[in-house]
Order: structure tokens, then C-alpha cells, then sequence
């Protein structure tokens, strides 16, 4: 009768620690472990077309990432989308850095990617990056192949 519960008790306990390390994969597929704001810069840009860019999405410069997407908003203005990005403060951006959105892959999320500049001088908290690249949509792409005339129309 001993050795039964002695089993169960085993038993349980791997259990916990399944569920216990589901949850914690979960945690880091889902990228919700987020940049800590102590060692992080706020940096916006403005975009003509963020296309399907989300709050979270990584911040990359050369494939690497340094940061996320903090928040979108619309700026009544202009009517330009306002991007503002925590920054990881030792990747010192050069102020004459340029931004722009890709996909990461054909279905893929997008992202930001960051070419930087030549400026010794650096972004500090709160500036901007003012060269910005829109998101490329990949719809209006296809539009534009299926519906551009071809030669042979032009002639006639």
C-alpha cells in the first residue's frame, strides 16, 4: 500500500514539472519576455505604411535584434503612423540612421530594420529617426503585375 502512494506521489510531481516546463517554453516561443526599460532608449519614426506591424515586434540591425516596437499610434497631423521603439541603449544609433519595415519571411510577421548611419553623433531618449522606408505590401505588388499593361497593349 506504501509503494502505491510513494508511486503517485512520483508520478505527480513529473507531472507539475511538465506543465511547469510547457509553461515556460510557452513563455519564450511567445516572445512576451520583454526589453527592461532600465537599459533601453526611446526612439520614434514616422512611416507612410507600417502595413501589419505590431506592438512587440522586434527592432533589428544587421539580423540582430536590440530592441521592440512599443507602441503605434496615428498622428492627426500628418496622418503618418508614429512608431516609438525601446532601443538597447548600447547600440548607439547614429542620428542619420534610416527605418524601415520588412516581413520576415513570405507569411511572416513584420519587423523593423535599422540601417545605421555614418554620424558620430547618437540618438539620444525621445529623438527620431526621420529616414523611414514604408513596409512593402506585398497585395498591391501583385495589383500592380497582374494589371500593368504589357507591350503588345501599348502598341495598339
Amino acid at each position: 500500500m506504501q509503494k502505491k502512494n510513494v508511486i503517485e506521489i512520483v508520478v505527480g510531481l513529473f507531472i507539475i514539472a511538465g506543465v511547469c516546463a510547457l509553461f515556460g517554453l510557452a513563455f519564450k516561443v511567445s516572445g512576451l519576455s520583454s526589453y527592461s526599460s532600465k537599459n533601453t532608449i526611446t526612439v520614434t519614426a514616422m512611416f507612410n505604411n507600417i502595413g501589419d506591424l505590431k506592438v512587440r515586434a522586434p527592432v533589428k540591425i544587421a539580423g540582430v535584434s536590440i530592441g521592440e516596437v512599443k507602441a503605434v499610434q496615428l498622428d492627426p497631423k500628418s496622418f503618418r503612423a508614429e512608431v516609438v521603439m525601446m532601443v538597447a541603449k548600447n547600440s548607439h544609433l547614429p542620428v542619420d540612421s534610416s527605418a524601415s519595415i520588412l516581413s520576415a519571411s513570405l507569411l511572416g510577421s513584420n519587423y523593423i530594420s535599422i540601417d545605421p548611419g555614418f554620424s558620430d553623433v547618437t540618438i539620444k531618449s525621445g529623438g527620431e529617426i526621420t529616414e523611414t522606408h514604408p513596409a512593402i505590401m506585398l497585395e498591391n505588388l501583385i495589383g500592380q503585375a497582374i494589371f500593368t499593361p504589357k507591350d503588345e497593349d501599348k502598341k495598339s
